[in-house]
Parts: structure tokens; C-alpha cells; sequence
């Protein structure tokens, strides 16, 4: 056999002495260090898919066309940084270091920068989530509500550190002052829309009269951007609760060029953050001097009003007589009742002092006594006819006591015996047969079981001259190949029981074979034919 001769699918000796020997980590990382040194830094386009965010804040990925897939990962810091919200579907170009992961033997991109491919795609995302939130109704009119006139307390949602707040407190400031509380959040980047949200949820949380108090309007303001910085206001999260905050919200997002969604879903859009604030609040100057015209115009109007009351009332006096002519004949009146009224109290009291003398000589001792005797007697008259008077009320309730004696008498009584006699009797008479027909149909009820008992009977068997066969044991013996030679066997016949012994073993039976059935081949009758053919 030559020294070259190998097995088949295994190298030559010489071969395999010359190629190098690695391990599987030395081939990964030297396949990491060519990738990363032939690639370095590369821009790729693609589509996002299997979007992923480890509960550490790092983001997994794949970038995609047509053709290949290209795994990513995203690292915490470079994440927090993106100014949109990055979804699946989403067409972005990535820079970032191509390297491997030897892990998984795969390679991947590790994303620095992500962006979306072009306005067109961040717009194409915006119109079909705008055309979602409208279907389910957030953008209706009739949901808005009314913005307050003049607000006690005015609620910002806004980053505490930029220009907006200034503008919207200087320009309150310049219109009407009045109270206002900031709720401090990111207007851009990673975890702002959250953060929006929560804001306005909050503000609707409070409660009337707490400690801290409720705002009667919500001012939600950023300033301009592009599309990217502007996309946190175009979650569906910030959609949501602005259409869904019982507060009147104002949106004041961007310049007055830019459009959110969440300018849709607030009770009122602002053009600017300064415009929210000149629509939240009147000018305080305007109201003081309007309030001033219109005291210097009601006392104007009072002063007219009171002169023409004036003129009217002097108009009708004119036509008026003067109060000394209504007031003569009454006076004239008076005087002469005046003089009258000494000579009427003599009368009225002369007659008074005759009417007493009158009633004085009737009150006389001898009067009053001839009063008394007479109601004495009238007294002794009533006493004595008492007695006839009691006597006679007896006398009635006597007659009427007979009266009720003869309605009970004895043959009346008799005649309502007897009727209920001749009740009973009837009654007995029918009791007789109904017990007779009751009786039957008991029996009748009782004879059907009687019946059904006999009939499956077995002794009536044994009266038409068959035997039960039992063994030693008492049980019932139904077939031959149950008894040997030898068993004593009991055989009840109708009169009584015999005892018995087999003799031997029982034969076996031949089959019984069914009778052949015999074909009728009766020929029709030739000659004489008593029916009649039909044909």
C-alpha cells in the first residue's frame, strides 16, 4: 500500500501537517479584526424590523431590504439621544462599526447615529397614524371644549430650561398676571412623549381645593424644529391625553408653520408658545379701561335716566289737583263730627245708665225666689215620673225579648232537624253505592299484578310436566356440560323433590339441521279454470 494511500473525505498526511491549527476563539476574533479593519465605519439603509429594547436601555435590531438582513444593536447613550421614536417598518440610514458578534457567530453594525431615510417616510408614518387617531374620533369637534375668559391658575407643560417658558411667563406677565404652574419635561428625544403624557394626566389627577391647585387651562408649548424634533408630539400616547384631559388644553407647539397631532387633538392650537399665552388671558389694560368706560358710561346713563324720571313725574304732578282742595272736605268733615261726638257720648251713656237701672229692679230677692220654688217643682215633677218612665222602658224590652222567644220556638226548630235529616239520608243512600264502586276498582287494581305473578310463575310450568334441576348447592342447572359423574342433583316436579345421581358424563348433541324447505311447484289447473283470466 503507498504511504499517500488516505481514507476518502479525509486530507492527505502532508496536507494536513502543513495548514495552520486555530481555536474557535482565535478564528472568531481574527474574523472580528478583519471585518472591523476592511469595513470600519459604514452608512446603511434599510428597513427596521424586530425592533427590541433590553430592560438595560440597549436597543436590538435588523436593518433590511428585499434581499439580505443586517443584525444591530444600539447602545443605551447613543439611544437616549434619537429625536424620533423608531419603529418597525420604518425605513432609517445607520452609521456605525461593523464588527461580529463570536457569541453567535453573526456579524451586525453597532449604530452611532440612526435618522429616518428622508421626510417621506417620517410623513407616510405621520398621515397613517393621523388618519387612525381621526377614525376612533380624537380629532371631533364636538369634543373640544371652551377655553376660560379670565383663568385663576394656568398649567405649562414645558422644558423648564429653554426660551418658551420665559415668553409665556413675560407675555402673562404683560397681559394679566396670574398663577401659574410648570411641569417640568423633555420636549425632545427619548422618553419625552412619556413624559408629555404624564404631564397632562397629572394636572387632570389634582384635586379642587388641594394643596396644590388645579389649573382651569393647560398650555402644552415647544419651540420650532424640524419634523424629527418635533415627533415626540406625534405619539399616540400625547394624542390620547390631550383629547382625553377634562382640562381645556391649548397646543402650542412649534412656529406656526409646523402641524402635530396633538394640534388636533387639543381644544385650541396656538400658533406660538406667545400666541398660547395671549389666548389663555385678556390684557389687563384693555379690561380696566374698558371697565372704566363703561362706569363712566353708566353713570352717564343713570343721570339721564333720573332726569327724565324727574320730568315725567313733575309732568304728571301738573295734572294733579292741589293736596289743600283733596284734603277741605275731609277736614270739613272732621270738624263737624268733632262737634257731634260730645253729645253722642251723653246719649250713648244715659242710655246705658236706664238700661242697668232696668236690669237692677229685675234682680229683686222675691224675683229670686219665685225662680227658685219653680225649678224646685219642676225638679219634684221629673221625680216622680221616673219611676213610670222606667217601668215602661222595661215593659218594652220585655215585649221585645217575647218577640225574639217566638222566632225560636220548638217547631221551628223541628222543621230545620228535619231537613238536615233528610240530608244526611240522602247522602247515606249515595255513600253505599260509591263505597261498592270504590271497592272494585281497588280490586281490579289488584287482580292485574295477581295476574302478571302467575303467568311467570315457574311452578305453572311445572304443572304441564317439567322438572327443575338443581345442584348439590342449590343453583339451577341449565345445560348438560355443567354435571359430571357422580353429582347428586335434586329434581323438583310439581308434587315434590327427588334426589338423583348422574351415572355418567353427558354426550354431546348432535346439531339439529333445519328441515329443507320445500318449494310449492303446485302447477295452475289446465282444464278447469273457475277464475277467470284477466287477458
Amino acid at each position: 500500500m503507498s504511504d499517500h494511500s488516505h481514507f476518502p473525505g479525509r486530507p492527505p498526511q502532508a496536507a494536513r501537517s502543513n495548514a495552520p491549527e486555530y481555536s474557535v476563539s482565535e478564528l472568531s476574533l481574527s474574523l472580528k479584526r478583519t471585518v472591523e479593519e476592511n469595513f470600519g465605519y459604514v452608512r446603511v439603509r434599510g428597513e427596521l424590523s424586530g425592533l427590541k429594547r433590553a430592560a438595560s436601555g440597549h436597543m436590538y435590531l435588523a436593518l433590511k431590504d428585499d434581499k439580505a438582513v443586517l443584525d444591530g444593536v444600539m447602545w443605551k447613550g447613543m439611544a437616549g439621544r434619537l429625536t424620533f421614536r423608531p419603529e418597525d417598518g420604518l425605513e432609517v440610514i445607520c452609521t456605525g462599526k461593523l464588527t461580529t458578534y463570536p457569541g453567535r457567530s453573526k456579524y451586525q453594525i453597532v449604530i452611532d447615529r440612526m435618522e429616518p431615510a428622508g421626510a417621506g417616510a417620517l410623513m407616510a408614518l405621520l398621515e397613517e397614524r393621523k388618519k387612525k387617531l381621526a377614525a376612533e374620533g380624537l380629532f371631533a369637534s364636538e369634543r373640544k371644549k371652551p377655553i376660560p375668559y379670565l383663568p385663576q391658575v394656568i398649567g405649562v407643560v414645558t422644558s423648564p430650561t429653554g426660551a418658551v417658558i420665559r415668553d409665556i411667563l413675560h407675555r402673562l406677565e404683560d397681559r394679566f398676571p396670574r398663577h401659574v404652574i410648570v411641569w417640568p419635561v423633555l420636549v425632545q428625544g427619548e422618553g419625552a412623549a412619556a413624559q408629555v403624557a404624564e404631564a397632562i394626566e397629572g394636572f387632570n389627577r389634582l384635586e379642587e381645593g388641594g394643596d396644590i391647585p388645579r389649573p382651569d387651562v393647560l398650555i402644552v408649548a415647544r419651540g420650532g424644529g424640524s419634523l424629527e424634533d418635533l415627533w415626540a408630539f406625534n405619539e399616540e400616547v400625547v394624542v390620547r391625553a390631550a383629547a382625553a384631559s377634562e382640562i381645556p388644553l391649548i397646543s402650542a407647539v412649534g412656529h406656526e408653520t409646523d402641524t402635530t397631532l396633538i394640534d388636533y387633538a387639543a381644544d385650541r392650537r396656538a400658533p406660538t408658545p406667545t400666541a398660547a399665552a395671549e389666548i389663555a388671558v385678556p390684557v389687563k389694560a384693555d379690561l380696566v379701561y374698558t371697565v372704566q368706560d363703561l362706569s363712566v358710561r353708566l353713570g352717564r346713563a343713570q343721570q339721564r335716566l333720573l332726569l327724565d324720571r324727574r320730568q315725567r313725574i313733575e309732568g304728571l304732578g301738573r295734572g294733579l289737583p292741589r293736596p289743600q282742595d283733596l284734603l277741605s272736605l275731609s277736614q270739613q268733615r272732621f270738624d263737624e263730627l268733632a262737634d257731634r261726638l260730645p253729645r253722642a257720648l251723653q246719649h250713648l251713656s244715659d242710655k246705658q245708665h236706664m238700661r242697668l237701672d232696668t236690669l237692677g229692679a229685675r234682680l229683686r230677692a222675691d224675683m229670686l225666689v219665685r225662680d227658685l220654688r219653680r225649678h224646685q217643682q219642676t225638679l219634684a215633677e221629673k221625680t216622680v215620673r221616673l219611676p213610670r218612665a222606667l217601668r215602661h222602658m222595661c215593659e218594652r224590652q220585655h215585649m221585645r225579648l217575647e218577640t225574639l222567644g217566638e222566632r225560636l220556638r220548638g217547631d221551628i226548630l223541628v222543621q230545620d232537624v228535619g231537613r238536615e235529616r233528610q240530608k244526611v239520608t240522602m247522602l247515606a243512600e249515595r255513600l253505599q253505592p260509591a263505597m261498592t264502586r270504590l271497592m272494585q276498582q281497588q280490586k281490579s287494581r289488584l287482580d292485574s299484578p295477581v295476574r302478571l305473578f302467575d303467568s311467570l310463575n315457574y311452578k305453572r310450568v311445572l304443572e304441564r310436566g317439567y322438572a327443575v334441576i338443581r345442584d348439590s348447592r342449590g343453583k339451577t342447572l341449565t345445560n348438560a356440560a355443567r354435571v359430571s359423574a357422580g353429582d347428586v342433583m335434586d329434581i323438583e316436579f310439581r308434587d315434590g323433590h327427588v334426589s338423583a345421581q348422574a351415572v355418567s358424563a353427558p354426550m354431546p348433541s348432535e346439531p339439529v339441521k333445519p328441515a329443507k324447505k320445500t318449494k310449492n311447484k303446485t302447477k295452475p289447473p289446465s282444464g278447469d279454470e273457475r277464475q277467470g283470466r284477466l287477458l
